[in-house]
């Protein structure tokens, strides 16, 4: 398959392009954040002269639906429909849990049944969870997302912890006795998984792609970052 696969829903910027037949995806990762509203074109567009590919050769756009950084979700969104409504392509929303998942079960090489409980720094004292089961063939979320304070979190008797959060909320993560792998939601990840999403019936016409928020606030009052300061503080 021909594939494009964006993700802008954490601080760095991925994409991935598979160009058909077996070889390996051009890859390009780089800062996020501010920058990948002016990079991530530019960037798509070498890949895919490097590829020798026109976007309406590919088969679908993939790009980090959420949960996320708000503003990261709206760019790869918006860039995946633009592109997609001028080449009348789908487009193919993932789940960026999923996709560090699946980043982690890449990282430790695994192809048996595998439990992973994917966790991203959600920014204002909270993370974004949700909990996948590997079957050695495919993903099946087994406890949905949920927006929590790292304290809250709960973790599968077995299987591993996988994301970013650990750094941030180190001490205030449970115990669990899991393994820790450090792993984001990277555009070779989604390439992995566009087939079976794909053969799904996950995409979707590019005028119905919609990022996945969980968090309806996305910005802290004054008064609440000085609470978060000064937790004495009226």
């Amino acid at each position: 398959m021909k594939l494009l696969a964006i993700d802008t829903s954490t601080e760095h910027l991925s994409i991935g392009l598979q160009a058909g037949g077996s070889g390996a995806p051009l890859i390009h990762t780089d800062v996020g954040g501010a920058k990948s509203s002016t990079e991530l074109i530019p960037q798509i567009q070498r890949l895919m002269t490097q590829a020798s590919l026109r976007f309406d050769q590919l088969d679908a756009i993939a790009f980090g639906a959420g949960p996320g950084a708000f503003t990261g979700l709206r760019t790869a969104c918006a860039v995946a429909q633009g592109l997609a409504f001028g080449a009348s392509v789908p487009v193919l929303p993932v789940d960026t849990l999923l996709a560090v998942a699946e980043e982690a079960r890449h990282q430790l090489n695994h192809t048996g049944p595998l439990t992973v409980t994917a966790v991203l720094d959600a920014r204002m004292e909270e993370v974004y969870t949700a909990c996948y089961f590997y079957d050695c063939r495919q993903w099946k979320q087994i406890r949905g997302y949920s927006l929590i304070r790292p304290e809250e979190l709960k973790c599968e008797t077995d299987g591993v912890l996988a994301g970013n959060a650990f750094s941030v909320y180190a001490e205030r993560l449970p115990k669990s006795g899991q393994r820790a792998v450090l792993a984001l939601p990277t555009a070779a990840a989604m390439l992995r998984l566009a087939p079976a999403l794909l053969a799904a019936g996950g995409a979707v016409p590019a005028a119905q792609a919609l990022p996945h928020y969980i968090r309806d606030k996305v910005a802290q009052t004054t008064l609440e970052r000085a609470a978060l300061k000064d937790p004495a503080r009226p």
